[in-house]
């Protein structure tokens, strides 16, 4: 299997890296977008043509969608693979994702709901996976300073998105619109398991919420116009994110431990701990391990899936508290491999009786881990793309 990887600095790419190369699979990477985020579509263009005119690859790969390679491979009717991880990915909005020689994995399910009707036959649905392999070796290397230095009662890795909330940027939206809006905000942080944003934003109220968001997001030409989506997903969706988890975490911190990785100021948390940026593959998996109870708050954009941090926290053997996600049950057993919460009152009571409840919070995490390595390793998932990716091809 030889595959030509477009590379962009996402943070699954090592593991999907070193899984395909203990496959014996020949890699050749394109890495220049990893250290020039401003590269233009026409030297992208030249990137990917270049080595599609030297060699022959079974198809290209990246991480998230790129509208370039979609039509770069059309053109030299090579398979384009790639992995959506994250959410919203506006460029799937472009018309590229119609082109024949795409194979696009989404790993939310209602996101592939909303695109494959676009592309039936090369859109697929993919959950992402536990690279326990990966994960488990830097696990085997905790050292007693690692268990003081990481160890923890609750914890949670991520950012708060208070330094990165688009909607933020509002202006003086007249009193009926922010009032509007606001209450769609509070509605959606009160439930779980379903995200009913777009279907609160009408064309009207996306045009009105554009004239006051200065530096709203403007689709390429060649894209579907879906400024509903844009308003939902990217705006809204983000600030609800944001608020969940500075209401959760003040919420939590006034009665727990908390140990919070992040890059994010956490001044309005001053009984958190920040323990700043952790690294992702020598601290991260630790952190996992060490905690005894590891927080999941999946951002509101990804509607129905498990977000890659319950699949890492699995990985490492950690115990995972999380907000409900739809597809949860079709891979775990809530209460036997994971726990889940649908109010801020059942996440404090949830991990009041976990830390009090030492040995059944330990067989959980362990019944989490050996499923998710029986069943969900980040190879399998890897084998059953590359196995549809091939039966498309013939």
């Amino acid at each position: 299997m030889n595959i030509l990887f477009y590379r962009y600095n996402s943070i699954c790419e090592l593991s999907i890296l070193s899984v395909w190369n203990k496959l014996g699979y020949q890699i050749t990477e394109i890495t220049e977008e990893m250290e020039n985020k401003n590269l233009t579509p026409k030297e992208q263009l030249l990137l990917v043509s270049e080595p599609l005119k030297a060699a022959r690859y079974d198809f290209v790969f990246s991480i998230n969608f790129f509208p370039v390679l979609a039509e770069v491979c059309s053109i030299f009717k090579t398979p384009y693979a790639c992995w959506i991880v994250d959410s919203p990915v506006l460029e799937l909005y472009s018309d590229a994702i119609r082109r024949p020689w795409n194979r696009i994995f989404l790993f939310d399910y209602e996101l592939y709901r909303e695109f494959a009707p676009k592309n039936p036959d090369c859109i697929f649905h993919l959950p992402l996976a536990a690279d326990v392999t990966g994960m488990s070796a830097v696990c085997d290397t905790i050292t007693d300073s690692d268990r003081a230095k990481y160890g923890s009662d609750i914890s949670f890795v991520a950012s708060l998105y208070t330094e990165k909330c688009p909607y933020n940027k509002l202006k003086n939206p007249p009193d009926y619109l922010r009032g509007y809006l606001d209450g769609i905000i509070e509605a959606q942080l009160k439930v779980y398991g379903y995200n009913f944003l777009r279907e609160l934003i009408s064309r009207e109220l996306a045009a009105e919420f554009k004239k006051y968001l200065p530096g709203f997001y403007q689709f390429p030409e060649k894209y579907e116009q879906n400024e509903q989506a844009v308003v939902a997903d990217l705006y809204i969706g983000t600030k609800v994110t944001e608020q969940e988890r500075l209401r959760l975490l003040q919420a939590l911190s006034e009665r727990f431990t908390v140990s919070l990785y992040t890059g994010s100021d956490t001044s309005g948390l001053p009984r958190i701990h920040n323990k700043g940026l952790a690294r992702t593959y020598s601290e991260m998996p630790k952190i996992f391990r060490l905690s005894r109870i590891n927080l999941n708050m999946t951002a509101k954009s990804i509607k129905s899936a498990l977000p890659l941090r319950i699949w890492d926290i699995l990985a490492c053997g950690g115990f995972v508290m999380t907000n409900y996600q739809s597809e949860i049950p079709e891979y775990f057993e809530i209460g036997t491999d994971l726990e889940t919460y649908s109010s801020e009152e059942e996440l404090i009571e949830k991990c009041e009786y976990y830390l009090a409840h030492e040995e059944e919070r330990k067989q959980i995490a362990q019944n989490g881990f050996e499923k998710a390595k029986k069943l969900h390793r980040l190879e399998q998932r890897l084998e059953e793309m590359v196995r549809c990716i091939r039966f498309q091809n013939s």
